[in-house]
């Protein structure tokens, strides 16, 4: 764990009361004194809330319920998340799916791979290989393929997978430019995390996001039930993608800059 630094994960919440495992977080919070979890609940209309009071009872030092008055969904309460972050001076901030398809174990380890690298984004990546366990339904991985392969066409970088719910950034001047201001999407706001970072380092002292960013092939990702993802949305996605290609490709992209850090 000696590369585990003040590191704080935001955890998107809406309506998970019967999913949120309120024992695993509190383990993981007890386990690794330097890791922080900042639970934005998204508006529940459930018992959410009640459950999160509650387990940030058990570890207020480390454990922290943020709760938004109205659904404002994921991307925004992502963001609001890392403006919270932002003033607590952690040195790496991340955001990691409610549900923990992503086990929690992995945290330490995207933490040691951004230490040993020296980069400053790590992202999971749902890769089928010998030795992993990456259990997603068909339709949903096949899909997942089509769209990644997309967004990888529009950023005009070989990145595998942009919508595993698990990425770690390190705190720094970009990052905070990149939350400031609300995401144009909603489903696809990873892609556009990126397409920010690519509009940034176009008129930016600093290494190019292909650099400065690694993938890491999970050990361990299952699909669980009870997901809000619609197979409606994957169209919603690809009309998100033509808008974050215009963002990036169009002319007037230097004022689109000039929004960014203003």
């Amino acid at each position: 764990m000696g590369a585990m630094q003040k590191t704080a994960i935001i955890v998107p919440c809406y309506n998970e009361e019967h999913r949120l495992d309120s024992g695993k977080f509190l383990e993981c919070s007890t386990m690794n004194p330097d890791l922080h979890f900042l639970f934005l609940n998204d508006g529940s209309t459930d018992k959410t809330g009640e459950i999160l009071e509650a387990l940030c009872r058990m570890n207020p030092a480390r454990l922290h319920h943020i709760p938004l008055e109205k659904n404002a969904g994921k991307a925004e309460a992502v963001r609001k998340g890392f403006l919270s972050a932002f003033p607590r001076n952690y040195e790496r901030i991340g955001y990691w799916d409610a549900d923990l398809a992503t086990p929690l174990e992995m945290i330490p380890k995207f933490c040691d791979m951004m230490e040993y690298t020296g980069k400053d984004i790590v992202m999971g990546a749902r890769v089928r290989l010998l030795g992993r366990n990456i259990q997603r339904r068909a339709v949903r991985h096949y899909l997942g393929r089509l769209f990644a392969t997309g967004a990888s066409m529009v950023l005009g970088i070989p990145v595998y997978d942009t919508q595993c719910g698990a990425k770690l950034f390190r705190n720094n001047g970009k990052l905070r430019i990149v939350f400031r201001k609300p995401f144009r999407v909603k489903w696809t706001f990873d892609v556009e995390i990126f397409a920010r970072f690519i509009i940034l380092e176009r008129f930016m002292v600093g290494g190019r996001l292909q650099e400065s960013s690694v993938e890491y092939p999970l050990d361990d990702w299952i699909d669980i039930p009870g997901s809000k993802l619609k197979l409606m949305d994957f169209f919603l996605g690809a009309w998100e993608l033509m808008k974050i290609f215009y963002f990036l490709r169009w002319p007037g992209v230097q004022k689109r800059y000039a929004e960014l850090i203003r």
